[in-house]
């Protein structure tokens, strides 16, 4: 199960990681045409917010797999492997999973409204909402999966059944 949802992670990342270059390359050349023609769209600007949504949330699953999240480190630099691992799911079980999915169940909430409503945005030339809304529930979700993914290999390094390199973030291959 754990490495079927690494696999979703990993396929969402790409799409995260293909939005970054999208949202870069619409951002020079709507500069282009802003600065050499005098000329812009409110809906390429928007675009630019779409694809940077798309990226953030389709890759946070992506940085909590690769262990590469931001964490406050006074004590757990410290710590053995062993004591890491169990900080590690003390922070995923009591407080990850529980946020996220709360998180994940309102947002699917405001996506809902959004995509009944047709809402679209006040700016003249400006896009429909609900394909950005709907980055936050999708996102959301896939952290509260790869939550669930960490969970079952954290378990499994400590009853010696998945092998982790030394910093335990990624498994061997």
């Amino acid at each position: 199960m754990a490495r079927a949802i690494d696999r979703l992670t990993d396929g969402f990342g790409w799409l995260a990681k293909w939005a970054v270059l999208a949202s870069c390359v619409i951002s020079a050349g709507n500069a282009v045409i802003r600065y050499f023609f005098n000329n812009s769209s409110n809906g390429w600007l928007e675009i630019q917010w779409y694809l940077f949504a798309a990226c953030v949330m389709l890759g946070a699953a992506q940085v909590l797999r690769v262990n590469e999240h931001v964490r406050v480190d006074l004590l757990y630099g410290r710590l053995t492997s062993r004591g890491q691992v169990w900080v590690d799911l003390f922070g995923l079980v009591v407080f990850l999973l529980p946020v996220i999915g709360m998180l994940a169940w309102m947002t699917w909430d405001l996506f809902l409204g959004k995509f009944h409503s047709g809402e679209m945005s006040n700016n003249a030339g400006g896009l429909i909402r609900w394909p950005a809304v709907l980055m936050l529930p999708i996102g959301f979700g896939l952290v509260w999966l790869q939550a669930l993914a960490e969970i079952v290999k954290r378990i499994g390094w400590l009853t010696h059944r998945y092998e982790m390199d030394t910093h335990y973030e990624r498994p061997l291959q």
